[in-house]
This record gives C-alpha cells, sequence and structure tokens, in this order.
C-alpha cells in the first residue's frame, strides 16, 4: 500500500518552532537533533469533524515521551495546542486530517551527539496534512512476517514514541518486497508485539485478543479499542500470542491513527477466515466511528 499524493496539500502552511511557513519553506537547521541522531518524538493525530480527536492523551505521551529522553525545554501543552490550531487554521483543515506533531530537542551549537549541545531550545513542528484513513478498511489488507524484531524494553523501550524507526522501516521494506501491505514484528521471544506500524488485535471464538504491550507502543486507538470493547461486553484479553494463532483466527485487525481499525484478510499467504461469522471489529469500529463525533477539542 502506498499513499497517494493529495493535490489539495500543495500549498499547506506548517508550523516550525515559532511560526507557520509555506510547506517548500519549512525547514529545520541540519544541525537539528532530529537530523543528527533522530532524537525526536512524535505524534500521530486526527481531526474529525471539527474536533480534534483524543488531543490531551496525545499531548501526554509527547511529554512523557520527551521527560523521558530528558528534553530540556519541553513547551507546554497550551502553546502546542496554539501551534496545533493556527495551523489548522491556516490550511482550513476541519475534517479528514492528519497531523504530525514532532518535537525535535533542537538545533545544536556543533554537530555531535551530546545533548548538552543543544543550546537554542526545543522545536516544535506541526505537520498537518487532508488525508482521509490511509488503509481500505471494507476490503482490508495483507500482511508478512518481519524477520526484524520489535525493540524489547531491555534494548529501547518502546513506549518512548520517538524518531528512530529504523527497525519499523527495515520490516515495511520487507512487506513491500513481500508485495503486502505492512510487516508484523515479533518481539525477541518470538510472540507478535505489533506491526511495523499499527498495533495488532485478534479475534477467536467470542474473544477479543492483543499481544502485551511490553515490546510495542501503547497506542491511543488500541487503548481507546480495548475500552470500547469493555463497554460492549467483549471479553478482552492481554497476552502473549504466537504467528499461529494469529493465521487461525476468526478476525485481525490493526489499529492506529492513520488507519483507525483496519481488518486483515490474509497473514503469510495464509487467508483469516472467519468461519465463525464473527463480527467483533464491525461492532468496534462503528463503535469508534461513532466516539469520533463526540470526542474531541473544537478546532
Amino acid at each position: 500500500m502506498l499513499q497517494p499524493y493529495n493535490p489539495k496539500n500543495e500549498n499547506i502552511q506548517v508550523f516550525v518552532k515559532d511560526g507557520l511557513y509555506h510547506r517548500n519553506e519549512a525547514k529545520v537547521s541540519v544541525f537539528d537533533s532530529s537530523v543528527q541522531g533522530g532524537d525526536a518524538v512524535w505524534e500521530g493525530l486526527r481531526v474529525y469533524d471539527g474536533k480534534i480527536f483524543h488531543l490531551d492523551k496525545h499531548l501526554d505521551r509527547l511529554h512523557a515521551s520527551a521527560k523521558t529522553l530528558a528534553f530540556t525545554d519541553i513547551p507546554s501543552k497550551a502553546f502546542i495546542k496554539n501551534a496545533i490550531k493556527q495551523t489548522l487554521k491556516a490550511n482550513g483543515m476541519t475534517t479528514d486530517t492528519h497531523i504530525r506533531l514532532t518535537l525535535t530537542r533542537g538545533e545544536k551549537v556543533t554537530s555531535g551527539m551530546d545533548p548538552r549541545l543543544n543550546q537554542k531550545g526545543s522545536c516544535l513542528i506541526v505537520l498537518a496534512e487532508f488525508k482521509p484513513p490511509v488503509f481500505d478498511n471494507a476490503k482490508g489488507i495483507k500482511l508478512v512476517t518481519s524477520h526484524v524484531r520489535r525493540n524489547s524494553p531491555m534494548h529501547l523501550d518502546s513506549k518512548i514514541h520517538h524518531n528512530n524507526l529504523l527497525n519499523n522501516i527495515l520490516a515495511k521494506i520487507e512487506a513491500n518486497y513481500c508485495g503486502a501491505d505492512a510487516a508484523i514484528m515479533l518481539d525477541n521471544l518470538g510472540f507478535v508485539s505489533e506491526t511495523n506500524d499499527c498495533n495488532i488485535f485478534m479475534a477467536k471464538k467470542g474473544m477479543l485478543l492483543t499481544p502485551h504491550a511490553d515490546a510495542c507502543l501503547t497506542g491511543i486507538t488500541r487503548e481507546t479499542t480495548i475500552s470500547l470493547a469493555h463497554k460492549l461486553n467483549i471479553p478482552c484479553v492481554e497476552r502473549n500470542i504466537s504467528i499461529g494463532e494469529f493465521y487461525n483466527a476468526d478476525e485481525v485487525f490493526i489499529t492506529g491513527t492513520m488507519g483507525e481499525l483496519t481488518p486483515v484478510y490474509e497473514i503469510d499467504g495464509r487467508v483469516v477466515e472467519n468461519k465463525s461469522g464473527s463480527a467483533i471489529r464491525t461492532n468496534l469500529y462503528a463503535a469508534f466511528r461513532k466516539l469520533t463525533e463526540t470526542d474531541g477539542e473544537p478546532v
């Protein structure tokens, strides 16, 4: 799956550090920590019908990631919200909009790894694009299992939503070569963790299952899905799950801001056969879409 270019984004304005710039002029310094070492944190948000969905939850996670990485100059929620709303207003964006929110450690006085070289303050980037959900949520997607393992806490805590995404990108390259839409990544023990860009769920015999969030990001859409399952009285269990269990599931779907709740129809050449007629994902997706109508901060 290759995202198409949307001509509506040709002249968008992007917020960088302290103001708005045309996309062709929106730049960071070659001394910025994101360029020097991928030293930045980020969030993906979505706008529905004039509301920014789960804004505070995303900002809480951004702040937590920045604190974990010992950023010394973290902008306030109020500053970030104002920057987001400035950007949306400048672009006339009220729905079907995806926001890539990035906070870098900022510009260094000279090239190097040492964070003490970052002496000019952090840099906030608000990149908002006209972009509806990127996956086909009617047909679904095809997955393959990558040989690239997801980071475990013993190496790099996946709870940090950081810009060092090379292991995810390597997994996505494998998926591309295999003609698949995304790649399943296993943890260091061989259990399913998530895909290269989304959390993953399966349904079997009326029960919803998802991997422990030990080696994957605790996605906001993942948390929302689990919460909705409880409200709909759908049993939901977080545990270690083997790839073989996913092969034999009644339903498999992935969750994330970019695509919402996307069904999976094939994994490693095995067709996901819903012999039981399970409608767990359908019911959850209907509840999710209903939630987007009421939840969110006005733009």
